[in-house]
């Protein structure tokens, strides 16, 4: 849908501590999702917002609530194999393996759906994403509600993605019924997505789970689907933002790429031009680099070398440049080994694909 609901519920938050979760708490809010309401929560990943995903008007208040395309499809999350088994056509060999290694945890398989899955929660397609999450509060939320809950990330369609409750509540404060708060999220970017419903298992959008994780657990290469190296794609999306732009600050956000000493210099130079036009700007470095920009407000996204703070920080970072006002912002390129492939996916997203090579 393109018009986002009005602000008009009253969306009530609960904290819930994941080391001694408050069953009472959870059940209600397990009531809200089985009387087709929707409720936020923590996810390992990012927050996300939850409907009861073999509900149609669950899934289409889920769109309306975020301004979301209703072609862009939501994952399903479950707690058990015996919960996919119910929802699919058939479950590949393939998945009993990367679920033996992976699940619960951020990876995301994609299934063909069978009819208890209605079409309203997979975007019209003949597909199903499904997820298994690691996250005590998410499990116990989707063990306490139908067993099967829709849930995009809990933000305004193309918003920087939620990594704590607060962010949730700036976006969809007034629009949803419930808040959980558990806490800041452990990963920070949303699960990788596999397909199955090909010959060969590929890649729809990178995660925590790395191709080469992959490939090593079927004992075969996972390609990458060549459309996410592209800056536009015409096909019709099998996995979640594959069309869509997404985790956009509201300021023009550009990627500077080459070697450190040529795009601290290059950040420098354009950042001097905008401040003395009057305009303010934010630059995304790294603590190796923080100290060498002379212009405008520096945030750290953490060490170059530590791949999980990168990962945890990066919305939170677009999230606080919103709050500032900056006019534009600049930011280091976060090509690392392992899942620095996810990193940069998510970050050339969030500029439009601008790019900026010295």
């Amino acid at each position: 849908m393109d018009k986002m609901a009005k602000k008009e519920k009253k969306t009530e938050i609960i904290t819930i501590d994941p080391q001694a979760i408050d069953q009472t708490q959870i059940n209600r809010a397990g009531e809200i999702l089985k009387n087709g309401g929707l409720v936020a929560f923590p996810t390992e990943t990012v927050y996300g917002l939850g409907g009861d995903a073999t509900n149609p008007g669950a899934s289409q208040a889920i769109y309306q609530a975020k301004g979301r395309p209703s072609d862009n499809p939501l994952i399903v999350h479950i707690t058990n194999m015996e919960a996919l088994e119910q929802i699919v056509a058939q479950v590949p060999q393939a998945a009993y393996t990367l679920a033996e290694r992976f699940w619960p945890g951020p990876l995301t398989m994609i299934f063909q759906k069978n009819e208890k899955i209605p079409y309203e929660t997979t975007g019209g397609m003949d597909t199903v994403a499904v997820r298994m999450p690691s996250d005590p509060i998410a499990r116990a939320l989707i063990d306490a509600s139908t067993g099967y809950i829709a849930a995009p990330s809990a933000n305004t369609s193309g918003r920087p993605s939620p990594t704590q409750a607060s962010h949730v509540a700036e976006d969809l404060g007034g629009r949803i019924d419930m808040i959980v708060d558990g806490g800041p999220v452990g990963i920070g970017l949303e699960s990788t997505i596999v397909d199955l419903t090909e010959q060969v298992p590929m890649i729809l959008r990178p995660g925590y789970i790395t191709q080469q994780m992959l490939s090593d657990a079927l004992g075969q290469e996972v390609p990458v689907d060549p459309g996410l190296i592209a800056a536009d794609s015409d096909r019709k999306p099998k996995a979640p933002g594959m069309k869509y732009r997404h985790y956009a600050p509201k300021a023009d956000l550009k990627v500077v790429e080459g070697d450190t000493d040529a795009v601290v210099a290059e950040i420098n130079r354009r950042c001097a031009q905008l401040v003395a036009g009057d305009q303010s700007v934010g630059i995304i470095a790294t603590e190796e680099t923080k100290d060498r920009y002379t212009y405008g407000t520096v945030i750290s996204i953490g060490a170059r070398d530590d791949e999980d703070a990168i990962a945890r920080h990066l919305y939170g970072i677009l999230r606080d440049f919103d709050t500032l006002g900056v006019d534009a912002i600049f930011s280091e390129s976060f090509a690392t080994a392992g899942i620095g492939q996810a990193i940069m996916n998510r970050l050339l997203k969030a500029a439009g694909h601008q790019v900026l090579e010295v």
